[in-house]
């Protein structure tokens, strides 16, 4: 039975973000204090006005308390989820959830990560147990095999395919370098780019997202309360997470050239928020690129391109920043960094921002005007491995339907 969804039954009426990085000088009880100050300001409201909160962590703590203690939450419930890389958006579609069902009146999903004092390198990490059927190898070294699985179906030359994944790197760090809140604020040429190092198969350090710290939250209610906190809030249009049987590193069929929970969990977000063609209705869309070859498999997956032509839009310019389907536009976790419990929620500010006109240098031309066509956004957010993985697509808009 498919997912009815709760289109344009809740709003977000406030954000915050801090600064992606290394923040030696800061813990996580800092940057948790940072964005929800943010959040609570945005949205015009106290700490004592939130009814419920839902926390999205990985590792930087166990429980509500991890939120409870830093904000001096008196005796409210705090929520703690995990779910992979997808952790921020969890926290995210629950707490809309939980206002949907009339449970709460306001709510704040919020995620964090501080891996910077950790040791967590995002090279080696210590694996779950298992029955001894996946594979162990390190996350660059598994979404290195999009790369030339990629090429051997769809007939892409081995120097084109590295033009193309050296433009996706290119491409987020020139938006980055518009983000005041990004990890790296810096254009780097696709020479640079190019010519880095290898870490695994053909992915070069360039190819790889960054290790960082941050937080950021949302201030939801239900739609019929919005405007007593702004004129400006962002409706919720769809919210879908999926989980599959994992079992893409066994399969034989398995092809490393999609990933089967991504379109799953697209159709259905597609569905609630009755979208027929998601390139020509959507503004803009934030996605996972941990590597810079899923964000080129995620194209296809999403329904942003043909099957085996997303490598000739990305040659082409079509998701660049004033192309015609900016993907992005913030700078993508190549820029900030991915601290696991924050990356989806900070996926969802930039639609926040660019939906509201606020992006300044980085804001996509004919978004967040009065009279924009397109008023609609998308997120989307994995965890896992090719062929094993959670996927999360929420579509958000600026207009009711």
């Amino acid at each position: 039975m498919a997912s009815h969804g709760i289109r344009d039954k809740v709003a977000i009426i406030g954000m915050g973000c801090t600064n992606f990085g290394e923040h030696w000088n800061k813990s996580t009880d800092d940057l948790l204090i940072d964005s929800s100050s943010a959040a609570l300001a945005s949205a015009g409201i106290a700490l004592d006005d939130v009814d419920a909160f839902w926390l999205g962590t990985m590792g930087s703590g166990l429980s509500g308390l991890t939120l409870s203690r830093p904000l001096k939450i008196q005796h409210k419930p705090v929520t703690h989820v995990e779910n992979y890389c997808a952790t921020g958006s969890e926290a995210f579609r629950n707490a809309c959830y939980a206002v949907a069902s009339g449970a709460y009146d306001v709510v704040m999903a919020i995620g964090v990560e501080k891996l910077k004092d950790s040791g967590y390198s995002g090279l080696v990490v210590s694996a779950p147990a298992s029955d001894g059927t996946q594979a162990t190898v390190t996350a660059p070294a598994s979404f290195s095999l999009l790369a030339p699985a990629y090429a051997n179906k769809y007939g892409v030359d081995e120097a084109e395919l590295k033009d193309v994944l050296t433009r996706i790197a290119w491409k987020n760090h020139r938006n980055g370098a518009l983000n005041s809140r990004a990890q790296f604020k810096k254009e780097v040429s696709k020479e640079t780019i190019a010519a880095s190092p290898l870490i695994a198969g053909q992915l070069g350090i360039f190819d790889c997202s960054g290790v960082s710290d941050g937080s950021a939250a949302a201030i939801i209610v239900r739609v019929e309360d919005a405007h007593k906190y702004t004129d400006r809030p962002i409706y919720v249009k769809a919210l879908s997470f999926v989980a599959g049987p994992a079992a893409g590193p066994i399969d034989p069929s398995y092809d490393y050239t999609t990933f089967d929970e991504v379109v799953h969990s697209a159709n259905d977000a597609y569905k609630q928020a009755g979208i027929t063609d998601p390139r020509a209705e959507l503004a803009m869309a934030e996605v996972h690129d941990c590597f810079t070859p899923t964000e080129l498999v995620l194209m296809e997956d999403l329904g942003f391109a043909e099957r085996g032509t997303a490598w000739k839009e990305v040659l082409a310019g079509t998701y660049d920043l004033d192309g015609e389907f900016p993907v992005n536009p913030d700078g993508g976790l190549k820029s900030f960094g991915h601290p696991i419990g924050a990356s989806g929620l900070r996926m969802l500010f930039e639609c926040w921002t660019q939906l509201r006109g606020e992006a300044g240098a980085r804001q996509i031309p004919g978004v967040g005007q009065k009279d924009s066509v397109k008023t609609k956004a998308l997120t989307h957010n994995l965890g896992g491995a090719p062929g094993a993985c959670v996927s999360f697509v929420s579509v958000v808009g600026s207009e009711l339907d």
